[in-house]
Protein backbone atom coordinates (compact mmCIF):
# COMPACT_ATOMS: atom_id res chain seq x y z
CA UNK A 1 0.00 0.00 0.00
CA UNK A 2 0.99 3.52 -0.84
CA UNK A 3 1.51 5.56 2.47
CA UNK A 4 -0.58 7.73 3.06
CA UNK A 5 -4.32 6.01 1.88
CA UNK A 6 -6.78 6.75 4.32
CA UNK A 7 -9.77 6.61 2.42
CA UNK A 8 -10.83 2.72 2.51
CA UNK A 9 -14.61 3.67 2.72
CA UNK A 10 -14.20 5.18 -0.98
CA UNK A 11 -12.18 1.68 -2.24
CA UNK A 12 -9.82 -1.17 -1.08
CA UNK A 13 -7.80 -3.35 -2.17
CA UNK A 14 -8.02 -6.70 -2.73
CA UNK A 15 -6.38 -8.50 -0.30
CA UNK A 16 -3.46 -10.94 -1.95
CA UNK A 17 -5.12 -14.32 -0.28
CA UNK A 18 -8.50 -13.06 -2.41
CA UNK A 19 -6.60 -12.23 -5.65
CA UNK A 20 -4.71 -16.06 -5.16
CA UNK A 21 -8.16 -17.47 -4.78
CA UNK A 22 -9.67 -15.80 -7.69
CA UNK A 23 -6.98 -16.32 -10.35
CA UNK A 24 -7.37 -20.02 -11.19
CA UNK A 25 -11.25 -19.51 -11.70
CA UNK A 26 -10.04 -16.57 -14.58
CA UNK A 27 -7.75 -18.96 -16.39
CA UNK A 28 -8.04 -22.45 -15.32
CA UNK A 29 -11.35 -23.04 -13.99
CA UNK A 30 -13.69 -20.80 -16.52
CA UNK A 31 -16.48 -22.71 -16.70
CA UNK A 32 -20.13 -21.76 -16.72
CA UNK A 33 -22.22 -22.67 -13.64
CA UNK A 34 -25.09 -23.08 -15.62
CA UNK A 35 -23.87 -25.81 -17.74
CA UNK A 36 -24.84 -29.00 -16.53
CA UNK A 37 -23.62 -32.51 -16.88
CA UNK A 38 -20.00 -31.35 -17.70
CA UNK A 39 -16.77 -31.71 -15.53
CA UNK A 40 -15.94 -27.64 -16.16
CA UNK A 41 -19.91 -26.62 -15.15
CA UNK A 42 -19.83 -28.80 -11.95
CA UNK A 43 -16.40 -27.45 -10.93
CA UNK A 44 -17.91 -23.67 -11.57
CA UNK A 45 -21.17 -24.37 -9.74
CA UNK A 46 -19.32 -26.05 -6.69
CA UNK A 47 -16.92 -23.04 -6.64
CA UNK A 48 -20.14 -20.89 -6.61
CA UNK A 49 -21.96 -22.57 -3.93
CA UNK A 50 -18.64 -22.64 -1.61
CA UNK A 51 -18.90 -18.71 -2.02
CA UNK A 52 -22.36 -18.39 -1.30
CA UNK A 53 -21.86 -21.00 1.79
CA UNK A 54 -18.58 -18.16 2.94
CA UNK A 55 -20.60 -15.26 2.94
CA UNK A 56 -24.07 -16.81 4.92
CA UNK A 57 -21.63 -17.91 7.31
CA UNK A 58 -20.21 -14.25 7.92
CA UNK A 59 -23.44 -12.98 8.22
CA UNK A 60 -25.41 -15.74 10.13
CA UNK A 61 -27.76 -16.82 6.98
CA UNK A 62 -28.17 -19.96 5.42
CA UNK A 63 -26.63 -19.52 2.14
CA UNK A 64 -30.16 -20.12 0.35
CA UNK A 65 -31.22 -16.91 1.74
CA UNK A 66 -27.69 -15.03 -0.33
CA UNK A 67 -28.48 -13.49 -3.91
CA UNK A 68 -25.44 -12.29 -5.92
CA UNK A 69 -25.08 -9.40 -7.52
CA UNK A 70 -23.08 -6.69 -9.08
CA UNK A 71 -22.38 -4.95 -6.29
CA UNK A 72 -24.31 -3.04 -3.24
CA UNK A 73 -25.79 -0.51 -5.81
CA UNK A 74 -27.66 -3.34 -7.54
CA UNK A 75 -28.32 -5.42 -4.13
CA UNK A 76 -29.78 -1.91 -3.19
CA UNK A 77 -32.05 -1.57 -6.11
CA UNK A 78 -33.46 -4.83 -5.60
CA UNK A 79 -34.23 -4.91 -2.25
CA UNK A 80 -36.45 -1.72 -2.47
CA UNK A 81 -37.91 -2.05 -6.22
CA UNK A 82 -38.20 -5.85 -5.70
CA UNK A 83 -40.34 -5.17 -2.19
CA UNK A 84 -42.16 -2.23 -4.07
CA UNK A 85 -43.34 -3.57 -6.93
CA UNK A 86 -44.19 -7.00 -5.34
CA UNK A 87 -46.23 -5.23 -2.66
CA UNK A 88 -47.77 -2.28 -4.27
CA UNK A 89 -51.54 -3.77 -4.48
CA UNK A 90 -51.39 -3.88 -0.51
CA UNK A 91 -49.51 -0.49 -0.30
CA UNK A 92 -46.93 2.24 -1.46
CA UNK A 93 -45.66 3.95 1.39
CA UNK A 94 -41.76 3.47 2.23
CA UNK A 95 -39.53 4.64 4.63
CA UNK A 96 -36.37 5.85 4.79
CA UNK A 97 -34.05 8.23 6.34
CA UNK A 98 -32.28 11.50 4.43
CA UNK A 99 -28.41 10.25 5.38
CA UNK A 100 -29.01 6.92 3.06
CA UNK A 101 -26.63 6.44 0.18
CA UNK A 102 -27.22 7.59 -3.17
CA UNK A 103 -28.12 4.15 -4.14
CA UNK A 104 -30.93 4.04 -1.60
CA UNK A 105 -31.96 7.70 -2.12
CA UNK A 106 -32.04 7.14 -5.98
CA UNK A 107 -34.47 4.05 -6.31
CA UNK A 108 -36.37 5.57 -3.87
CA UNK A 109 -36.72 9.01 -6.07
CA UNK A 110 -37.45 6.46 -9.11
CA UNK A 111 -40.43 4.95 -7.01
CA UNK A 112 -41.82 8.36 -6.02
CA UNK A 113 -42.40 8.83 -9.46
CA UNK A 114 -44.09 5.68 -10.45
CA UNK A 115 -46.29 6.90 -7.58
CA UNK A 116 -45.11 5.44 -4.46
CA UNK A 117 -44.81 7.74 -1.27
CA UNK A 118 -41.34 8.11 0.82
CA UNK A 119 -40.84 9.42 4.15
CA UNK A 120 -37.40 10.42 4.50
CA UNK A 121 -36.98 10.57 8.05
CA UNK A 122 -34.55 13.13 9.50
CA UNK A 123 -31.32 12.76 11.96
CA UNK A 124 -30.42 14.57 14.61
CA UNK A 125 -26.74 16.13 15.20
CA UNK A 126 -24.70 13.13 15.15
CA UNK A 127 -26.99 11.35 12.15
CA UNK A 128 -28.58 9.37 14.41
CA UNK A 129 -32.30 7.83 13.13
CA UNK A 130 -34.72 8.46 16.59
CA UNK A 131 -36.51 5.05 16.49
CA UNK A 132 -39.70 6.82 17.61
CA UNK A 133 -40.04 8.63 14.36
CA UNK A 134 -39.88 5.78 12.76
CA UNK A 135 -42.74 4.17 14.86
CA UNK A 136 -44.51 7.65 14.38
CA UNK A 137 -44.36 7.19 10.66
CA UNK A 138 -45.59 3.54 10.23
CA UNK A 139 -49.06 3.26 8.59
CA UNK A 140 -51.13 0.48 7.10
CA UNK A 141 -49.94 0.97 3.53
CA UNK A 142 -46.69 0.97 4.64
CA UNK A 143 -44.73 -1.60 3.21
CA UNK A 144 -41.14 -1.14 3.71
CA UNK A 145 -38.84 0.39 6.22
CA UNK A 146 -34.85 0.89 4.68
CA UNK A 147 -32.53 2.28 7.33
CA UNK A 148 -28.39 1.79 6.89
CA UNK A 149 -26.78 -0.17 9.42
CA UNK A 150 -24.11 2.80 9.67
CA UNK A 151 -23.53 6.31 8.04
CA UNK A 152 -20.35 5.63 6.16
CA UNK A 153 -19.22 9.28 6.01
CA UNK A 154 -19.62 10.28 9.16
CA UNK A 155 -19.42 7.05 11.17
CA UNK A 156 -22.81 6.82 12.94
CA UNK A 157 -24.30 3.20 13.79
CA UNK A 158 -27.49 3.72 13.38
CA UNK A 159 -29.88 1.61 16.01
CA UNK A 160 -31.27 -0.27 13.72
CA UNK A 161 -32.15 -3.69 15.75
CA UNK A 162 -34.62 -1.42 17.71
CA UNK A 163 -35.95 0.26 13.99
CA UNK A 164 -35.93 -3.53 12.67
CA UNK A 165 -37.99 -4.48 15.63
CA UNK A 166 -40.19 -1.84 15.47
CA UNK A 167 -40.51 -2.84 11.78
CA UNK A 168 -41.62 -6.54 12.85
CA UNK A 169 -44.18 -5.39 15.13
CA UNK A 170 -45.91 -3.73 12.90
CA UNK A 171 -45.69 -6.43 10.39
CA UNK A 172 -43.84 -4.38 7.44
CA UNK A 173 -40.61 -5.61 6.24
CA UNK A 174 -37.19 -4.22 7.19
CA UNK A 175 -33.93 -3.72 5.06
CA UNK A 176 -30.60 -2.30 5.88
CA UNK A 177 -27.41 -1.42 3.90
CA UNK A 178 -24.23 -2.62 5.85
CA UNK A 179 -22.45 -1.85 3.04
CA UNK A 180 -20.07 0.75 5.33
CA UNK A 181 -20.46 -1.36 8.52
CA UNK A 182 -19.88 -4.76 7.64
CA UNK A 183 -15.98 -4.88 8.14
CA UNK A 184 -16.44 -3.45 11.39
CA UNK A 185 -19.60 -5.05 13.13
CA UNK A 186 -20.28 -8.60 13.97
CA UNK A 187 -23.93 -8.89 12.33
CA UNK A 188 -25.67 -12.08 12.49
CA UNK A 189 -29.06 -12.68 11.04
CA UNK A 190 -29.94 -15.21 12.36
CA UNK A 191 -31.00 -13.00 15.88
CA UNK A 192 -31.21 -9.49 14.33
CA UNK A 193 -35.22 -9.68 12.50
CA UNK A 194 -33.60 -8.06 9.19
CA UNK A 195 -35.52 -9.23 6.21
CA UNK A 196 -33.05 -7.79 3.85
CA UNK A 197 -30.02 -6.86 4.28
CA UNK A 198 -27.02 -5.32 1.52
CA UNK A 199 -23.48 -6.59 1.37
CA UNK A 200 -20.68 -5.31 -0.47
CA UNK A 201 -17.27 -7.48 -1.78
CA UNK A 202 -14.83 -4.30 -2.10
CA UNK A 203 -15.78 -3.00 1.44
CA UNK A 204 -14.30 -6.31 3.22
CA UNK A 205 -10.94 -6.63 0.35
CA UNK A 206 -12.59 -8.71 -1.97
CA UNK A 207 -12.93 -7.51 -6.10
CA UNK A 208 -14.91 -4.78 -7.08
CA UNK A 209 -18.05 -5.60 -8.83
CA UNK A 210 -19.90 -7.76 -6.67
CA UNK A 211 -22.22 -7.61 -3.65
CA UNK A 212 -25.42 -9.42 -2.50
CA UNK A 213 -28.51 -9.22 -1.28
CA UNK A 214 -29.50 -11.04 2.17
CA UNK A 215 -33.31 -12.24 1.81
CA UNK A 216 -34.77 -13.79 4.88
CA UNK A 217 -36.23 -17.13 4.36
CA UNK A 218 -40.23 -16.42 3.09
CA UNK A 219 -39.77 -12.75 1.85
CA UNK A 220 -40.51 -12.13 -1.73
CA UNK A 221 -39.10 -9.78 -3.60
CA UNK A 222 -40.22 -8.85 -7.80
CA UNK A 223 -37.38 -9.68 -10.14
CA UNK A 224 -35.90 -6.81 -12.00
CA UNK A 225 -33.31 -8.43 -14.18
CA UNK A 226 -34.89 -11.60 -16.28
CA UNK A 227 -33.08 -14.40 -18.49
CA UNK A 228 -32.32 -17.54 -17.55
CA UNK A 229 -33.52 -17.85 -13.88
CA UNK A 230 -29.66 -17.46 -12.70
CA UNK A 231 -29.79 -16.86 -8.51
CA UNK A 232 -33.06 -17.88 -7.77
CA UNK A 233 -34.54 -16.57 -10.48
CA UNK A 234 -33.98 -13.02 -9.08
CA UNK A 235 -30.97 -12.00 -10.97
CA UNK A 236 -30.61 -14.05 -14.12
CA UNK A 237 -27.47 -13.98 -15.75
CA UNK A 238 -24.33 -15.83 -15.89
CA UNK A 239 -22.93 -14.84 -12.74
CA UNK A 240 -19.44 -13.63 -11.92
CA UNK A 241 -17.49 -16.96 -10.58
CA UNK A 242 -13.93 -15.36 -10.08
CA UNK A 243 -15.44 -12.26 -8.31
CA UNK A 244 -17.89 -14.43 -6.30
CA UNK A 245 -15.01 -17.07 -5.02
CA UNK A 246 -13.06 -13.81 -3.82
CA UNK A 247 -16.41 -12.13 -1.94
CA UNK A 248 -16.47 -15.95 -0.47
CA UNK A 249 -13.35 -16.22 0.88
CA UNK A 250 -13.09 -12.23 1.92
CA UNK A 251 -16.24 -13.04 3.98
CA UNK A 252 -14.29 -15.97 5.42
CA UNK A 253 -11.21 -13.86 6.03
CA UNK A 254 -12.87 -11.17 7.72
CA UNK A 255 -15.21 -13.48 10.35
CA UNK A 256 -11.69 -14.60 11.23
CA UNK A 257 -9.85 -11.13 11.48
CA UNK A 258 -12.47 -8.67 12.18
CA UNK A 259 -11.67 -8.64 15.92
CA UNK A 260 -8.25 -8.04 15.28
CA UNK A 261 -8.24 -5.10 12.41
CA UNK A 262 -10.50 -3.82 14.68
CA UNK A 263 -8.29 -3.62 17.45
CA UNK A 264 -5.74 -2.41 15.50
CA UNK A 265 -7.04 0.00 13.39
CA UNK A 266 -9.15 1.72 15.83
CA UNK A 267 -6.02 3.29 18.36
CA UNK A 268 -4.78 4.47 14.89
CA UNK A 269 -8.00 6.57 14.54
CA UNK A 270 -8.13 8.02 17.79
CA UNK A 271 -4.48 9.23 17.92
CA UNK A 272 -5.54 11.11 14.47
CA UNK A 273 -8.92 12.39 15.38
CA UNK A 274 -7.31 13.58 19.13
CA UNK A 275 -4.48 14.98 17.16
CA UNK A 276 -6.23 16.84 14.83
CA UNK A 277 -8.77 18.33 17.19
CA UNK A 278 -6.19 19.10 19.60
CA UNK A 279 -3.67 20.60 17.36
CA UNK A 280 -5.41 22.82 15.22
CA UNK A 281 -7.25 25.37 16.19
CA UNK A 282 -11.24 25.77 14.57
CA UNK A 283 -11.59 21.76 13.89
CA UNK A 284 -14.99 19.92 14.54
CA UNK A 285 -15.75 15.94 14.77
CA UNK A 286 -18.73 15.05 13.20
CA UNK A 287 -20.79 12.39 13.84
CA UNK A 288 -20.23 11.02 17.37
CA UNK A 289 -17.36 10.21 19.78
CA UNK A 290 -18.90 7.09 20.97
CA UNK A 291 -21.54 4.29 18.67
CA UNK A 292 -19.25 5.29 15.27
CA UNK A 293 -17.28 3.11 13.10
CA UNK A 294 -13.56 2.20 14.77
CA UNK A 295 -11.85 3.12 11.14
CA UNK A 296 -13.87 6.80 10.89
CA UNK A 297 -12.78 9.85 11.66
CA UNK A 298 -14.85 12.92 9.84
CA UNK A 299 -13.19 15.90 11.29
CA UNK A 300 -14.72 19.50 10.06
CA UNK A 301 -12.05 22.81 9.75
CA UNK A 302 -13.10 26.16 9.83
CA UNK A 303 -12.56 28.61 6.93
CA UNK A 304 -11.41 25.93 4.42
CA UNK A 305 -13.34 25.07 1.25
CA UNK A 306 -12.90 21.45 0.95
CA UNK A 307 -11.91 20.86 -2.75
CA UNK A 308 -7.89 22.95 -1.82
CA UNK A 309 -8.05 20.49 1.39
CA UNK A 310 -8.32 17.48 -0.71
CA UNK A 311 -5.79 19.08 -3.46
CA UNK A 312 -3.13 20.00 -1.13
CA UNK A 313 -2.99 16.51 0.93
CA UNK A 314 -2.89 14.79 -2.48
CA UNK A 315 0.22 16.48 -3.61
CA UNK A 316 1.65 15.88 0.11
CA UNK A 317 0.55 11.98 -1.09
CA UNK A 318 -2.13 11.40 1.65
CA UNK A 319 -5.77 10.57 -0.08
CA UNK A 320 -8.42 10.92 2.33
CA UNK A 321 -12.05 12.30 0.81
CA UNK A 322 -14.94 14.83 1.83
CA UNK A 323 -17.71 13.19 1.70
CA UNK A 324 -19.46 9.80 -0.07
CA UNK A 325 -17.48 8.47 -3.19
CA UNK A 326 -20.40 8.42 -5.22
CA UNK A 327 -21.50 12.12 -5.00
CA UNK A 328 -17.90 13.34 -5.33
CA UNK A 329 -18.54 14.50 -8.82
CA UNK A 330 -20.14 17.06 -7.46
CA UNK A 331 -18.75 20.65 -5.60
CA UNK A 332 -21.78 20.61 -3.28
CA UNK A 333 -21.71 20.03 0.56
CA UNK A 334 -22.12 16.71 2.24
CA UNK A 335 -26.05 16.13 2.12
CA UNK A 336 -25.21 14.18 4.87
CA UNK A 337 -23.67 16.89 6.97
CA UNK A 338 -26.50 19.37 5.75
CA UNK A 339 -28.99 17.29 7.40
CA UNK A 340 -27.37 16.92 10.51
CA UNK A 341 -27.44 20.84 10.68
CA UNK A 342 -24.51 21.62 9.69
CA UNK A 343 -24.16 25.08 7.77
CA UNK A 344 -23.07 25.00 4.36
CA UNK A 345 -19.70 26.98 4.52
CA UNK A 346 -19.01 24.41 7.65
CA UNK A 347 -19.65 21.67 5.91
CA UNK A 348 -17.59 22.67 2.35
CA UNK A 349 -14.75 21.93 5.02
CA UNK A 350 -14.95 18.29 6.41
CA UNK A 351 -12.49 15.90 5.84
CA UNK A 352 -13.17 12.25 6.43
CA UNK A 353 -10.28 9.73 7.21
CA UNK A 354 -10.95 6.16 6.81
CA UNK A 355 -8.92 3.32 8.28
CA UNK A 356 -8.11 -0.31 6.94
CA UNK A 357 -6.18 -3.60 7.26
CA UNK A 358 -2.93 -1.62 5.80
CA UNK A 359 -3.29 1.65 7.01
CA UNK A 360 0.10 2.34 9.79
CA UNK A 361 1.17 4.98 12.33
CA UNK A 362 2.46 6.09 9.76
CA UNK A 363 -0.43 7.64 7.30
CA UNK A 364 -1.15 9.40 10.62
CA UNK A 365 2.04 10.87 11.17
CA UNK A 366 2.14 11.65 7.47
CA UNK A 367 -0.93 13.85 8.10
CA UNK A 368 0.37 15.40 11.19
CA UNK A 369 3.30 16.31 9.54
CA UNK A 370 1.83 18.49 7.06
CA UNK A 371 -1.92 19.44 7.67
CA UNK A 372 -1.10 22.29 10.27
CA UNK A 373 0.93 24.02 7.35
CA UNK A 374 -1.40 23.28 4.48
CA UNK A 375 -4.40 24.37 6.94
CA UNK A 376 -2.71 27.40 8.24
CA UNK A 377 -1.76 28.13 4.49
CA UNK A 378 -5.28 27.54 3.15
CA UNK A 379 -6.92 30.06 5.92
CA UNK A 380 -4.88 33.04 4.78
CA UNK A 381 -5.99 32.30 1.23
CA UNK A 382 -9.66 31.18 2.08
CA UNK A 383 -12.72 33.51 1.11
CA UNK A 384 -14.64 32.08 4.57
CA UNK A 385 -13.80 34.55 7.28
CA UNK A 386 -14.80 33.92 11.04
CA UNK A 387 -18.53 35.48 10.58
CA UNK A 388 -19.55 35.25 7.24
CA UNK A 389 -22.54 33.13 5.48
CA UNK A 390 -22.66 31.32 2.75
CA UNK A 391 -25.10 32.95 -0.15
CA UNK A 392 -26.39 30.00 -1.82
CA UNK A 393 -29.02 31.76 -4.35
CA UNK A 394 -26.25 34.72 -5.19
CA UNK A 395 -23.07 32.12 -4.83
CA UNK A 396 -21.49 34.43 -2.76
CA UNK A 397 -20.20 35.52 0.76
CA UNK A 398 -21.55 37.51 2.73
CA UNK A 399 -20.51 39.15 6.20
CA UNK A 400 -22.91 39.46 9.15
CA UNK A 401 -25.07 41.78 9.15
Amino acid sequence: MTKGYLDYQSASPVDPRVVEAMTPHMIEHFGNPSILFRSDGDAARQALEEARERVAGFTGATPAEIVFTSGATEANNMALKGVALKFQSKGKHIISSVVEHRSVITPLKYLERLGFEVTSLPVDAEGFVNPDDVEAAIRDDTILVSVMTAVGEVGTIQPVGKIADIAKAAGVLFHTDATAAEAWIPIDVSTLPFDLMTLSSNDIYGPRGVGALYIRKGTKLEALVHGGGQERGLRSGTENVPGIVGFGLAAEIMGDEMEADTARVKPMRDRLMDGILEGIEDTTLNGPRDLRLPNNANIRLAYIEGESLLLSLDMEGISVSSGSACSAKTLEPSYVQLAMGIKHEEAHGSLQFTFGRWSTDEDVDMVFEVLPGITKRLREMSAFKPGMTYDKENFGHHGPA
